[in-house]
């Protein structure tokens, strides 16, 4: 259980928790959008407050009467961040009048019997403020006026936080960043079980979990530990191919999923068994591989098949096909339903990371590179043949070769694919992308 105090930001759909939640930790993290209910998972951040390691959380709205599927779910969820909340802040809209939705929030606030602030959103002007007072009805200590979208306000809020942590004799504890934190983001088409399989890795519904496509539109961040090591689950919105994207909320969802991309260690690309390999996986695939990041290939839903073995079967063909570029990416078949095989994804990101930090010494790399290029001498129907000189592996994380060739510009494309196929044989990088720049020797770079 991590010992950070946690603070939930709670209150109706669309007074501007979201907002409020990214001027505190002082960057845009959670989904803004006019449209209600845009956010619904619990998205948490850490953030420092005068000495303190505080766990903010954003959650859904809350609002009055009964509701169906994933509504439920996301009243369900606000419950849930007040259960584990040490502060709340109850967040109501100052601009306008009280509606039932803020009194039923009140309600469930107080039977929790946490330690309520109360924040007056939405106060822009003096004539607005003069509202503060209305809300004095709800029952709560005097609110605290702010412009969340202004950040007017927000150093008030802090420091009636860092109050409340007095009272409740909360330590101080410096910021700890995980050195050997391992990012594992999860991407895929919508409905794949990206949520299904944080969940199930956590053994709880921190996300919510929806048969309806497009449920996570936040990106939520879970740290867990397995066999001594630290990960760090970034579960996303489903990416659409770029026609495809709306605009609006499923826009940002998709640049905010793309950023947890560039931020992660390793990609699980997550397909959906019932559906096989689609143009949209396809698509998502390519993305990974610009960014030169660690891949691991996600089968999921296998339990929806009684002839497994034929399942899988057609699925590796599949990829073999349409996958031909990442023929280095491992496959693991699990079911998120079941907890079937889920933990394969840890110990394979493990080996992974080594993988990513794998560096061969620049004597060897030259020796078989002359070998292999002897042997497979580079064609070209120029005059001038290329030649291979000399490189050396420049980087880790990921590998990265810089190759000279003479007469570079005259090397067909297909050769370095053909390097870095040789390379993969003879020392792995299992599971990872490499660079490979070719260079003329006096030049600029030919190939990449």
């Amino acid at each position: 259980m991590d010992p950070s105090p946690t603070v939930a930001i709670v209150g109706k759909p669309n007074v501007g928790k979201s907002t409020l939640f990214n001027s505190i930790i002082g960057k845009r993290h959670a989904v803004i959008a006019e449209e209600a209910g845009t956010t619904r998972d619990r998205v948490s951040q850490k953030t420092e407050m005068n000495g303190y390691e505080v766990i903010l959380v954003d959650t859904g709205g809350i609002f009055y009467g009964k509701k169906k599927d994933i509504e439920s779910d996301i009243q369900a969820q606000a419950k849930t961040a007040i259960n584990e909340a040490d502060i709340i802040l109850f967040v109501v809209d100052i601009s306008k009048n009280l509606t039932v939705d803020d009194f039923t929030a009140a309600n469930i606030l107080r039977k929790s019997k946490k330690n309520i602030i109360l924040v007056g959103n939405k106060s822009d002007n003096p004539e607005i403020e003069k509202n503060i007072f209305n809300i004095y009805e709800l029952g709560f200590e005097k609110p605290i006026p702010v412009s969340a979208i202004h950040k007017t306000g927000i150093d008030k809020v802090k420091k009636e936080i860092i109050k409340k942590f007095d009272e409740l004799k909360i330590n101080k504890r410096k910021k700890e960043i995980p050195e050997n934190l391992i990012n594992i983001c999860i991407l895929g088409k919508p409905n794949a079980g990206k949520s299904s399989l944080v969940n199930a890795f956590i053994g709880s519904e921190k996300v919510i979990v929806s048969e309806t496509p497009g449920t996570t539109r936040d990106v939520t961040d879970t740290e867990i530990s397995y066999d001594n090591e630290k990960f760090n689950l970034i579960d996303t919105a489903g990416l659409r191919k770029r026609g495809k994207r709306s605009r609006g909320i499923e826009k940002f969802s998709t640049l905010r999923a793309l950023n947890s991309l560039e931020r992660s260690d390793i990609v699980v690309l997550l397909i959906d068994a019932g559906e096989g390999i689609t143009k949209q996986d396809t698509h998502i695939a390519q993305q990974v591989l610009e960014t030169e990041k660690g891949l691991i290939i996600v089968v999921n839903k296998i339990d929806l098949f009684k002839e497994k073995e034929k399942m899988r079967n057609n699925i590796i063909s599949s990829l073999m096909r349409k996958f031909s570029f990442l023929s280095w990416a491992p496959v693991v078949f699990v079911s998120a339903k079941n907890k079937k095989n889920i933990f394969q994804i840890f110990k394979i990101a493990e080996k992974i990371i080594n993988e990513r930090k794998k560096r061969i010494q620049t004597s060897e790399l030259n020796d078989f590179l002359q070998k292999i290029t002897q042997k497979h001498l580079p064609a070209s129907s120029k005059i001038k043949k290329p030649k291979f000189m000399y490189g050396s592996q420049v980087d880790t994380d990921p590998p990265k070769f810089l190759l000279f060739f003479k007469n570079a510009k005259n090397l067909h494309f297909t050769y370095p694919r053909f390097i870095e196929n040789e390379i993969r044989k003879k020392y792995g990088f299992e599971g990872t992308a490499i660079s490979i720049k070719i260079k003329e020797k006096a030049g600029k770079i030919s190939h990449q």
